[in-house]
């Protein structure tokens, strides 16, 4: 049996992977602020570090495996951006940073990371938020967000699902995780009935909203279908997965973006790309 350590796993799609792993006889580290065997807020750089460090106790510097399920969706607020930012962009990558080595003391360690088809729907997301999350500049993508007002949760949320769907894909095909053994994914589910979309739903104006937008097949997610498709990229069926952005959302990535994906190597990068599998094949 192996070791998982999963955030966010008092409630919603973190909780019904933590119940899932738990059946079936794995040992299962959970991460959340209250109701957790390791209790943190990662919306502050002490609970990160903090959780980092509980989880690697406990699981003797050695982990099969992680689900970064914690996150937080938009909600009115002045603070809101800054906590989104904190808990689904830093509270993704600095934990994984500080658990890299216990990953890769384990055999084929898988890691899915939590994104959202939020990352391919939201338009006009500006690219300098997103480039201020991969640079680790929290104070610059909330500089990026003040043009937006009151709506600047929902791009801050956007911004910061669209950057850490991008630092899985750049990280997960370096040496020191792919060449490392190990697995980096993310799954970016759609509408899944969670206890904050039933939040959501319970608000007229917001029920509006999310049923006009489109799910080609009608309704919305079950939690535990969603975790199973975790449970399948955490296991060895899953070994030749890497770097994927998974979506399951009912279709609705693909009615918005039908011809976008996949795209060959536009002509102004071939120098680049050319050069990079010439490095690669050194």
């Amino acid at each position: 049996m192996s070791t998982y350590a999963v955030t966010g796993a008092a409630s919603g799609m973190g909780r019904a992977v933590a119940e899932k792993l738990s059946a079936a006889g794995h040992t299962v580290i959970d991460v959340d602020i209250v109701e957790a065997t390791v209790t943190a807020d990662l919306s502050t750089a002490e609970g990160r570090r903090s959780a980092a460090a509980a989880v690697l106790e406990q699981a003797g510097g050695r982990l099969d495996g992680a689900v970064m399920a914690a996150g937080l969706g938009p909600a009115p607020g002045k603070d809101r951006p800054r906590l989104i930012a904190e808990v689904n962009y830093f509270g993704v990558v600095e934990l994984l940073d500080a658990w890299r080595p216990a990953l890769a003391a384990a055999d084929r360690a898988k890691v899915v990371v939590f994104s959202s088809n939020s990352s391919s729907t939201v338009p006009m997301v500006p690219g300098r938020a997103v480039r201020g999350f991969l640079d680790r500049d929290v104070d610059r993508v909330l500089r990026a967000l003040r043009i937006f007002g009151k709506q600047a949760p929902t791009f801050a949320y956007a911004a910061s699902k669209i950057a850490i769907s991008r630092w899985v894909r750049r990280t997960a095909v370096t040496p020191e995780w792919a060449g490392a053994g190990i697995r980096l994914n993310a799954i970016a589910p759609g509408a899944v009935l969670t206890p904050l979309l039933e939040k959501q739903l319970a608000t007229p104006a917001e029920a509006k909203q999310i049923n006009r937008f489109p799910v080609p097949i009608g309704g919305f997610g079950d939690p535990g279908d969603l975790a199973d498709w975790v449970v399948f990229m955490l296991s060895d069926a899953a070994d030749f997965l890497c770097g994927s952005v998974v979506f399951v959302d009912g279709g609705s990535d693909a009615w918005f973006r039908a011809d976008d994906w996949p795209r060959g190597v536009p002509a102004r990068r071939l120098r680049s790309y050319l050069k990079r599998m010439a490095a690669f094949r050194r």
